[in-house]
């Protein structure tokens, strides 16, 4: 049976399929415990959340669901080297994107305020919490700290998007690793390199994974249906973990013209940018895109970036100029069918199940 190994008693799971943990306000309890109560593994990203809004998350996942959730964070959060350094950028990022801030006719942020990392005191939380899976991103954790969560009973997953990367990771005790291939919506999580040079697609990623490490490995990118999920498996794959199709459904905290985009024709033409957020990440092509493909020395650090672009987001919303708002969004969006996360589940296991018996 494709749906019993040891990815799923592992996790405690039905079916190896995870929702990918979207951050940035794009995760629900609803679509988390929608995907958990149907077997598969739900995911929540909160790598944007205070700890008590961790917390209550936690509870109000907890009050719809006895099944185990992901619960995601990026252990590196944020790219700012210095003050002065940050000043610098600033005055590019105003020479680069103004003819935009102008042409919605609105005004330029100014300088950001300080940022302070809250990975420490989210993962206090996480330890006090004890989510059943919990997976990071962007970085390493100590030893230590993964023994500690072994001992109160957690699974710990952790992102690669390089062969070396999942080396690394294995090295560390994870249980699991997550192999986020070029074709994945949202960002790049590199860390033992630029982002720009760990592009591997995730068939290839997964088999050079599987060739050197002995833990489990999830499939991750250009997978929406269930000939995907047949495919990652015949590649070596334990278990697949889909974002797009799932931040698409009626369930997910993206917004209704988001989700508009996912299933129109624009979905078709994706790209890699830094202009958004100041880190690489794939979504829909937009003007901004089409015109500052080589702009990566002209933005701001993340997440200063994200904050520099929020004025511009929201004018471009409001006066429905979408070509400049980039909606995440992975390579395989075309071929999105379904509006409900439960339809989407229901889909993807009976086809993996006719495809795989």
């Amino acid at each position: 049976m494709w749906n019993k190994n040891r990815i799923t008693e592992l996790l405690g799971i039905e079916y190896p399929i995870l929702q990918g943990p979207f951050g940035g306000g794009l995760s629900t309890a609803e679509l988390t415990t929608t995907v958990s109560n149907l077997g598969g593994l739900g995911g929540f990203g909160a790598y944007t959340l205070s700890p008590q809004e961790i917390f209550d998350v936690h509870k109000a996942i907890q009050s719809k669901t006895d099944k185990p959730y992901n619960l995601n964070l990026w252990v590196s959060d944020h790219d700012i080297i210095n003050e002065e350094y940050t000043k610098e950028q600033y005055q590019k990022a105003v020479e680069t994107f103004k003819p935009y801030f102008d042409l919605l006719q609105t005004d330029i942020p100014s300088t950001p305020l300080p940022f302070e990392s809250r990975f420490q005191n989210q993962l206090e939380v996480v330890l006090d919490i004890k989510p059943k899976v919990f997976s990071f991103m962007f970085g390493l954790l100590g030893e230590n700290l993964i023994e500690d969560l072994h001992r109160q009973g957690t699974i710990v997953l952790g992102n690669a998007t390089t062969l070396d990367e999942a080396i690394a990771l294995e090295k560390t005790g994870v249980d699991v690793i997550v192999a986020s291939g070029f074709e994945s919506g949202g960002h790049r999580p590199s860390f033992l390199d630029q982002a720009e040079l760990s592009t591997t697609g995730t068939f290839a990623l997964i088999q050079l994974i599987k060739d050197r490490v002995k833990i489990p490995v999830v499939a991750a990118g250009g997978i929406a249906n269930g000939r995907g999920i047949a495919g990652a498996f015949k590649l070596g794959a334990d278990a697949v973990q889909i974002g797009t199709a799932f931040l698409a459904t009626e369930e997910s905290g993206a917004l209704p013209i988001h989700k508009e985009f996912l299933f129109s024709e624009a979905a078709k033409s994706t790209t890699l940018t830094r202009a958004y957020t100041g880190r690489l990440g794939r979504g829909i092509t937009t003007k901004i895109t089409r015109d500052l493909l080589a702009a990566t020395e002209k933005t701001l650090p993340f997440p200063l970036q994200t904050h520099f672009m929020g004025a511009l987001r929201k004018a471009a919303l409001e006066q429905q100029k979408n070509d400049l708002v980039f909606f995440w969004s992975g390579q395989i969006a075309p071929l999105l069918k379904h509006k409900k996360a439960s339809t989407l589940m229901q889909s993807l296991i009976e086809e993996a199940s006719e495809l795989l018996q």
